[in-house]
Formats: C-alpha cells, structure tokens, sequence
C-alpha cells in the first residue's frame, strides 16, 4: 500500500514528465518548422544541443521512475549517484543558459514558451525532485570524476562534427569564431563550473541529512 508521500512524489513525477517531454517536442516542432538547412540535418542540430539531450534524459528519467519503478531500471535510476548527477546536469543548462545565454537573443511567442521550460521549468522541477524526494545516501566525493564523463562525451562530439559542418551549437565553443585555443579555454571554465556544483550538490547532502529511499514509492 502507498503512502501519501509515494502519491505526492509521483504525481510529482507525473507533472514533470509533462512539462519536460512537451517542451522537448515543442522545441522540435519549433525547429523543424523554422530550419534553415535541410530535414535531415536540422534534426541532427536539434539533437547537437547540451540542452536538448539534457532535458531529454529528464523526461526519459521521471517516466521510467513513473511506469518502471520496481525494475532494475527503476531501482538504478533511484540510487543517489545517477539523479543527483541528472540533477546537475539540468542544473548547468539553467545556470549557463540565464547567465550567459539569455541575453543573446530575444524569442517571442512560443519559442519563448519552450525557451522557459526548457532552459527555467524543467531544471527547477528536477532540482525539487531531488531536494524532497530523491535518495542522496551514499554520495562520495569520488562520484564527481564518473560525472563529468558526460560533458566530455558530449563537448568531444560537438567538436568532431564542427570541425566537419562547421556547426556548433554555442558561442562559447564555436571555433570558427573564436578558434580551439580560445574554446578550450572556454570549455575548462564550464568543466570547472560542473565540478564546483559536483562538490556543491554533494555537501548539502552530506550537511542536510540524506534520504535512503523515503517516499521513492518502491515500498509495498
């Protein structure tokens, strides 16, 4: 039988699978609507952005929480490594997108609504996930170094296919603009930034208490 935290949490969840897989599809529909190059490459720009991916692996997360919750998946994604790691993640997108990104351009209409969900909604909805609900036993310092092979995954992929079609989907790493040198500077502030959160994440878990599966709903 469920208790009442279960329900709250996953109807928590619920919401949040919502609003992520919306904005996902939105921000598609959005571009493929608006592309400037043809179907097929358009496609693989969308899935070129740190920020699609991201909100991606939210969506994919809360649902397998919501319809697998006593799988291995589900047990897995409950531990504390894999959602605070999501939740840094996420975190970055909003942080990087509000205090850099935002003011480059000004997006109207539904654009604006996908922009906010994706880069102010999504990111909000999965850090409360994890300060209420999530299991944060068990986190090391350790952790951080299997956390940043992501961010490293994903700039070596940008940067190999740049360097083919000339495409790069932010500023900061655009090396026709600014050159290698300059965007691997770029990309050792942002690999600092994962770091520090890392380690931030990590020491308010350890200060805060931690959960070990309280409210995960995987209790009969």
């Amino acid at each position: 039988m469920e208790t009442h935290p279960s329900k709250s949490r996953n109807f928590f969840l619920a919401v949040t699978a919502v609003v992520a897989w919306f904005a996902v599809g939105l921000q598609f529909y959005l571009i493929i609507l608006n592309r400037v190059t043809s179907i097929p490459e358009t496609i693989i720009r969308y899935f070129s952005f740190y920020t699609i991916l991201t909100n991606i692996l939210v969506a994919l997360y809360v649902t397998a929480l919501l319809l697998k919750p006593n799988s291995s998946v589900g047990k897995f994604l409950t531990r504390s490594g894999p959602v605070t790691a999501l939740v840094l993640y996420i975190s970055v997108v909003g942080i990087i997108y509000n205090l850099v990104l935002r003011q480059l351009w000004k997006p109207e209409g539904w654009q604006r609504v996908a922009d906010e969900l994706l880069h102010v909604i999504v990111p909000l909805l999965i850090i409360l996930y994890w300060i209420f609900w999530a299991n944060r036993a068990g986190l090391k310092w350790k952790n951080i170094f299997s956390w940043l092979v992501y961010p490293l995954v994903y700039l070596c992929f940008i940067l190999l296919r740049g360097a083919f079609s000339g495409f790069y989907p932010y500023p900061f790493i655009n090396v026709t603009v600014l050159g290698y040198n300059k965007v691997f500077i770029n990309s050792g502030g942002l690999l600092v930034i994962f770091f520090v959160l890392s380690g931030l994440f990590i020491l308010i878990a350890k200060i805060s208490g931690t959960k070990s599966g309280k409210g995960s709903g995987l209790r009969a």
